[in-house]
């Protein structure tokens, strides 16, 4: 991949050797100039421009679509991932003594408290062991009984990054006729998910990560084949057919995934999301994935080297790498690697990095000259 047809793309390089895309990402130039022209736009035309925030708001909901592989009818425009995951919980039909499998101990927050949030209902979540800080099969396996309704796991754990193998989760829920959950905001815009072929029913993703758009605008996959039996835990003019009719005796709700979205919507966020969608296209999310692979890989084996305790390994490992020094002098080295520049995280006793297609290899090896000085 030619690095430097992109990389002028993204400003903060010139401020950091960004590796925190697991966090909140720095959007490309296309993103914040379609941000601006969408505000220009609408401070110059008011409501006359409105045609053309619906030519984006149906050009963000197609390139979502292609990017999992379903129909642009199964994608919702939503604030975010825990909004997402707050419309499945509200939107299932629950009975008391239904439950819900998730990890707790690895999950983030938003993939937990939407199911605790149903204990009214008489609902129970049960925990899924993690083993080496991620969801397997078998400990899915392990905690459904005849009782379970749904599984929520994340593709990707956001604190060790391991990768979920969703595919054999899906096999294995599909055969017990559980529903499949998915937080897909550390995977999507970076490694290839598909729903249909897993046998997912939900995933959902903000899009100020990996598809590098901005806080506040995320997607909402729902399976056509659950859109009309769920209900909305909110509704408004924009839920209902026909919505630009306005009229309020025609209380008759979507058939697609459009009706969990109550009302108007941050076009102009969707506009900036739709560019950095966009240019995750034109490169190709496979271009994409291999690189980020590469990249972690020549970090992982230079950590090692230096005796640093580094994970996932290899075969459960998306776009996040962990690790720890020898010494144990966790928040030293931190300091030390924000002194020098970098932009990365610390999660649960561990230094975090996730980079991106557009870094290089010299960031890499400067990363790791940085923390051979230090510990």
């Amino acid at each position: 991949m030619d690095i430097s047809r992109y990389r002028h793309e993204f400003d903060v390089v010139e401020n950091f050797t960004f590796f925190n895309h697991a966090s909140v990402a720095a959007p490309p130039r296309r993103a914040r100039r379609a941000l601006t022209e969408w505000a220009d736009e609408i401070g110059s035309h008011g409501v006359e421009a409105e045609q053309s925030w619906m030519e984006v708001d149906a050009s963000a909901r197609e390139r979502t679509a292609r990017l999992l592989g379903v129909s642009a009818k199964e994608i919702a425009l939503v604030e975010n991932t825990s909004t997402g995951l707050s419309l499945v919980a509200a939107g299932l039909s629950w009975k008391p003594g239904d439950q819900v499998a998730t990890c707790r101990a690895e999950e983030y927050p938003s993939n937990v408290f939407p199911w605790l949030h149903l204990a009214d209902h008489g609902v129970e979540v049960r925990e899924i062991a993690p083993i080496d800080g991620g969801v397997t099969v078998d400990a899915v396996e392990r905690v459904l009984t005849e009782r379970t309704r749904l599984v929520s796991v994340s593709a990707v754990q956001f604190a060790s990054g391991h990768r979920t193998p969703l595919a054999k989760v899906g096999e294995l829920c599909a055969s017990h006729d559980v529903l499949l959950c998915v937080d897909g905001i550390q995977q999507l815009g970076a490694f290839d998910i598909r729903p249909k072929e897993c046998g997912v029913h939900f995933i959902t993703a903000d899009s100020h990560k990996w598809m590098l758009g901005f806080p506040g605008i995320g997607v909402l996959y729902v399976d056509e084949a659950l859109c009309a039996q769920m209900r909305p835990a909110l509704v408004g003019w924009k839920s209902v057919r026909d919505p630009f009719t306005f009229d309020s005796a025609n209380f008759i709700l979507r058939e697609d995934a459009a009706r969990f979205e109550a009302g108007s919507l941050a076009w102009g966020l969707i506009a900036g999301m739709d560019k950095s969608l966009e240019l995750i296209e034109e490169i190709g999310i496979e271009r994409i994935s291999t690189r980020i692979r590469s990249l972690l890989e020549r970090a992982a084996s230079g950590l090692a080297r230096l005796g640093c305790k580094v994970g996932p390994a290899p075969a459960d490992r998306a776009g996040i790498l962990t690790f720890a020094p020898p010494a144990g002098e966790l928040e030293s080295l931190f300091d030390s690697l924000k002194r020098a520049g970098f932009s990365l995280s610390m999660r649960r006793g561990r230094l975090r990095i996730s980079p991106h297609f557009y870094n290089t290899d010299e960031e890499i090896d400067r990363l790791l000259a940085t923390v051979a000085e230090s510990i």
